[in-house]
């Protein structure tokens, strides 16, 4: 299993200090760049470690001292054990775009106006358990469904390691209830798919050519600015070759929305990529990889009993209810370390 390595962290600051303490360092900005904020992120860990240390050090001379206060001890470390898994698990992020930000694109699928409910349910959840872990979220793109929810809706999310840990949620996912859509109040399933990429630069590595694009412009929907359902400023890009579809509404003119969602184009692009490579990897190990548009990845079920199951890992927990409030970190967790072991992809 992979650990949280100090030393190995101390050896990465040092090489990284001399890097910048080369004549020539700062010549070329975008290296700089990168250096400095791989710099300031193994910092962090670093810093965030010796503090835990100090910590348990501490807890430990205090139970030394008072061997009485054993369960106040207990409850002060409950929290250290916490953060030490949280160290542990950003060890676990090895990929080219892991420990960057993320774009994440929600889109409806079998289920009618179930689906679409569905999906903003999905909405809501994400943007509750980013608030929970201190990231910050902002929504690009949110189509409204014929009756109700969303028909797809689009999103940022900006913190440490944003993209690595979202891309535990990549899938379809499924859920069961009794449709408050449904007359006879009958039970249903639907599904959404969720589809996180990393969130590049303007100027990102993937190269797009024009001639491989339709763009479309049509009249915003919903929350957008002053220009909502006045002029066609909201942007559809079709990418022929792959048909990833991407859209923008929420920048105030034609031309801002056009930009951001290239940006999104090509993110999209990105994580395409890392599927197909992943898609190769899986087929080598002889794992199953449940990607888009097949079986689910997880499903919710809230009729006739209540049980949230990732099918990937096994991990299930019994208060769906606290999973659609944004109670994700279990399931996160798990996938990551079945990840690391080369149970999944």
């Amino acid at each position: 299993m992979i650990t949280f390595d100090p030393d190995a962290l101390a050896a990465r600051r040092t090489e990284l200090e001399q890097q910048m303490g080369d004549p020539g360092f700062w010549g070329d900005q975008e290296r700089a760049a990168q250096i400095s904020t791989e710099h300031s992120r193994v910092q962090r860990k670093l810093d965030r470690y010796e503090q835990l240390t100090r910590d348990y050090e501490d807890a430990r001379e205090l139970y030394s001292m008072d061997g009485g206060m054993e369960a106040e001890i207990a409850d002060s470390i409950t929290p250290l054990k916490q953060e030490l898994d949280r160290l542990e698990e950003e060890a676990l992020f090895s990929g080219d775009y892991d420990a960057g930000d993320a774009v994440v694109t929600l889109q409806s699928d079998v289920g009618g106006t179930d689906a679409q409910d569905f999906t903003e349910m999905l909405l809501r959840m994400y943007e509750r358990w980013a608030q929970d872990r201190g990231f910050k979220t902002g929504v690009i793109e949110a189509s409204p469904g014929e009756e109700a929810g969303l028909k797809s809706a689009t999103f940022t999310v900006q913190g440490e390691n944003a993209y690595g840990i979202l891309r535990a949620e990549r899938g379809k996912h499924r859920l069961v209830r009794l449709s408050p859509f449904d007359q006879a109040h009958r039970r249903h399933t639907s599904f959404a798919q969720v589809i996180p990429a990393p969130l590049l630069s303007q100027d990102g590595d993937v190269e797009i050519d024009e001639n491989d694009l339709r763009i479309d412009t049509y009249r915003a929907q919903g929350a957008g600015g002053q220009h909502v359902n006045k002029t066609d400023s909201a942007v559809r890009i079709t990418h022929l070759p792959t048909g990833v579809v991407v859209q923008c509404q929420n920048e105030r003119s034609q031309a801002a929305n056009k930009q951001t969602a290239l940006r999104i184009l090509k993110s999209r692009l990105a994580e395409l990529a890392e599927e197909e490579r992943e898609q190769e990897l899986a087929k080598e190990r002889g794992v199953v990889s449940m990607g888009f548009g097949g079986n689910p990845i997880r499903s919710y079920v809230l009729h006739p009993y209540q049980l949230v199951k990732d099918h990937r890992t096994d991990y299930e927990v019994g208060n769906a209810q606290g999973v659609l409030d944004g109670d994700l970190e279990g399931f996160i967790h798990a996938y990551l370390l079945a990840r690391a072991a080369g149970k999944v992809v």
